[in-house]
């Protein structure tokens, strides 16, 4: 019993901790960025990059798998927009919104972010 307590206590710990250690640490922050809920047809977020900051701040998207995911972005500088693990990437000119599309038939958390100025805009976790 006191194995199981201890290990509950490390793992609430741990998911307390930051989102992501790579690039600029996101943050700490736990929020859902704008989607819809699990188990919808699809689930959607809008990012601005704008003066080197992400809004709304980098948070979770939450996902099912099978789900058809859709993430808009726009970007006060070009760069390029790539989503972790499904290897999918995009154009991203500066002041022109750019959705990309794709099919969470992957489960795991994955990090979305701009390759150029290295920022973290959501972490999708497909369930």
């Amino acid at each position: 019993m006191r194995a199981w307590l201890a290990l509950a206590a490390c793992l609430a710990l741990a998911a307390c901790g930051p989102l992501s250690d790579t690039h600029h640490r996101p943050g700490t922050s736990h929020q859902v960025v704008t989607g819809t809920p699990t188990g919808a047809a699809d689930a959607r977020a809008t990012v601005t990059v704008s003066g080197g900051k992400v809004s709304p701040p980098p948070g979770w998207l939450s996902v099912a798998k099978g789900q058809q995911v859709s993430l808009t972005v726009t970007s006060d500088v070009a760069d390029e927009l790539h989503v972790h693990g499904y290897d999918v990437t995009a154009a991203l000119p500066a002041g022109q919104a750019v959705t990309i599309t794709f099919t969470a038939d992957l489960t795991g958390v994955f990090e979305v972010e701009t390759h150029g100025s290295k920022l973290v805009l959501v972490q999708v976790a497909v369930k």
